[in-house]
């Protein structure tokens, strides 16, 4: 069952929710029309995780207007992602947010508090691939993951991840990232007990072709449990990793 709609069914159990009050929800229109978007306002109980804004190629004024709509419609945790300096803080004049520039990712409200089932780990290759590592990083942690960060363990120095090992063992979910030829999600995966998710970053001189290389590096690993998102996609990865270190609620 949906985790949302048991959380309704158990305070009405628990007498923290009227039948009523408990219908309204359930029954709340399924999404909220404001012209230039359909905000999903049901995704929270089809899920369990609310609408993420994707804020490339949305205006200021757009994105207050849907975090307005998710607000109104009982959402008070918001993820914008791919938000810049700048539209953030004309978001952040209306909606008071949390901005993490390397991310490029605005929180609006706080996290909830971790109730995974173990703690998900993001690893990089190098230092350059910490954007895209703060993307998954913070998507995890919104939707209630404990996150360990291991940054700069790439190949080139195997030694660093190594010294990691505990960490890796403990890890219920790891996030490698890595540009250049990708190696680190193989490594990885050749060690790890856990399912790993692979990100190639766009990271690298002219042969690695945008991220293109790392891509194919990945699809291509030898080591079982490694499965691939997108080029530079952070927030895919974090999304997913918490989908995965939350599977033991549905029992």
């Amino acid at each position: 069952m949906n985790n949302e709609i048991k959380r309704i069914l158990e305070e009405v159990q628990q007498g923290q929710l009227s039948v009523e009050e408990a219908l309204l929800k359930i029954k709340m229109e399924p999404f909220a029309d404001i012209g230039y978007a359909k905000v999903d306002l049901h995704r929270k109980l089809r899920q369990g995780t609310a609408e993420v804004i994707y804020g490339a190629g949305k205006t200021p004024e757009q994105m207050i207007g849907i975090v307005s709509a998710m607000k109104q419609g009982g959402q008070n945790t918001i993820l914008i992602t791919r938000i810049s300096p700048e539209a953030a803080r004309e978001v952040e004049a209306v909606h008071p947010l949390r901005y993490n520039a390397a991310a490029r990712v605005a929180v609006i409200g706080q996290p909830p508090k971790p109730d995974g089932i173990g703690h998900i780990v993001v690893a990089t290759g190098g230092t350059s691939d910490i954007p895209v590592a703060e993307e998954a990083a913070e998507t995890a942690e919104i939707f209630g993951n404990e996150v360990v960060r291991l940054y700069d363990v790439g190949v080139a120095g195997l030694h660093r991840l190594l010294s990691h090992m505990d960490t890796i063992m403990e890890a219920s979910v790891i996030i490698a990232i890595a540009g250049m030829e990708g190696a680190l999600a193989s490594v990885i995966g050749g060690l790890a007990d856990c399912p790993v998710i692979a990100v190639p970053t766009s990271v690298g001189y002219g042969t690695a072709f945008h991220g293109l290389s790392a891509l194919l590096s990945m699809l291509n690993s030898c080591a079982s449990g490694v499965s691939v998102v997108n080029i530079d996609n952070g927030f895919g990865a974090g999304f997913l990793a918490s989908r995965i270190n939350h599977m033991d609620v549905k029992k």
